[in-house]
């Protein structure tokens, strides 16, 4: 007690003397459970989440095997059995502000798809930084099992960088650089945020790639939702991209369109143009990098799609798509695609498609040809 009674004595003789109004007490209940206390607060632990820290890593993945079939002349029937895309990944948060994601492609040449980290402390403020999808186009940023049909428009492949127009290998939409975006105006009927924008600089010569001109790509979004899940967007893009054999061409495009995404159990409607100037490194001379062939049209291309989904079961889905890309912008170049598809998705991570395309295409010498697909989505 003679321990207990010097040590509280101690403190309120210290308190006192700072201007404390405790005074010294020599009741020993008072002494014994004062004494308790000071003990308990000096060695009482602080006690740490780990989600303050870190978030436990999310590991995913999917694969999408299919088979596909065609009758267009010297492709012997198509593709036949094939695995379309092992994807594997993981994700979290660092301190809660900071969001991180990790993802590789294992078919064909194993690489690295998404690498980076998000300061997301904000909804009306983000920075990203890393390689990630580029922000142009509604359907580019799109993951596989949400599309509705068995691969992205021409407009997307051929002017976001799924095997670029002006010769840039399938980048997958992605590119290496920071971006900043965010969700403005909150809505105070349904909580739906109805205005996001984003502006981003980039190498210009996607993942996994130095920057070999030295020149960067500048990009930019602004979307407006009038009402929930209704976007209307307007997309920027001006840059370069250098081959190889140091041949450079501009990149410059402009895209505008409209979607609106519900559930499986939703409509579906999604429609965009767009259209590029600069010119195709292979129409370059062979001989030279200063004079452009402007034999088969020039400098200009453009393309649009529109697809309709239509939920006709709870768990069946049907889409249909009018797609359209013109090489050059005239007739000579047109390529399109008339498409049906139906979803059959009994589980959220496992879905069967079935597809059929009409291909009319000028710039191939039979004009019309047909395809069908099937492909299997599983996703753990």
């Amino acid at each position: 007690m003679e321990k207990k009674k010097i040590t509280v004595l101690a403190l309120m003789m210290a308190l006192s003397t700072l201007g404390s109004h405790a005074e010294p007490h020599e009741d020993e209940a008072f002494l014994d459970t004062t004494y308790h206390t000071i003990q308990d607060a000096l060695t009482k632990k602080v006690k740490w989440k780990h989600s303050d820290v870190a978030s436990i890593p999310k590991f995913g993945g999917y694969v999408i095997g299919s088979y596909k079939y065609n009758n267009q002349p010297g492709d012997h029937g198509g593709d036949g059995f094939g695995i379309r895309l092992i994807r594997v990944y993981v994700d979290g948060t660092i301190m809660k502000d900071f969001k991180y994601r990790l993802q590789f492609e294992l078919n064909g040449t194993p690489h690295v798809k998404d690498a980076f980290v998000a300061w997301s402390k904000w909804k009306e403020l983000e920075v990203k930084v890393g390689e990630f999808k580029r922000c142009f186009t509604f359907e580019n940023p799109y993951n596989p099992w949400d599309v509705g049909m068995g691969d992205y428009s021409q407009l997307t492949k051929k002017l976001s960088g799924f095997g670029d127009r002006c010769g840039e290998s399938s980048m997958g939409g992605r590119d290496l650089g920071l971006q900043i975006q965010g969700d403005l105006f909150k809505c105070r009927r349904d909580g739906h945020r109805q205005l996001h924008y984003a502006v981003a600089v980039y190498n210009g010569q996607g993942i996994n790639r130095r920057d070999k001109n030295h020149r960067k790509d500048f990009m930019g979004s602004l979307q407006w939702s009038p009402v929930k899940d209704l976007w209307i967007g307007a997309f920027g893009w001006t840059g370069s991209w250098t081959n190889d054999a140091g041949v450079t061409v501009d990149r410059n495009r402009y895209a505008a369109g409209i979607k609106y995404e519900g559930s499986q159990n939703h409509w579906s409607v999604r429609a965009e143009y767009a259209c590029s100037y600069g010119h195709k490194a292979s129409d370059y001379v062979a001989a030279t990098t200063t004079a452009p062939f402007y034999w088969k049209g020039g400098n200009k291309a453009d393309a649009w799609y529109a697809t309709v989904g239509v939920p006709v079961w709870r768990w069946i889905k049907c889409y249909a798509k009018y797609d359209v890309y013109r090489d050059y912008a005239n007739k000579a170049s047109i390529h399109s695609i008339y498409s049906i598809s139906a979803n059959l998705q009994p589980h959220k991570n496992l879905m069967l498609q079935l597809q059929y395309n009409y291909h009319h295409d000028k710039t191939t010498t039979k004009t019309d040809y047909h395809q069908a697909w099937v492909e299997t989505y599983v996703r753990f």
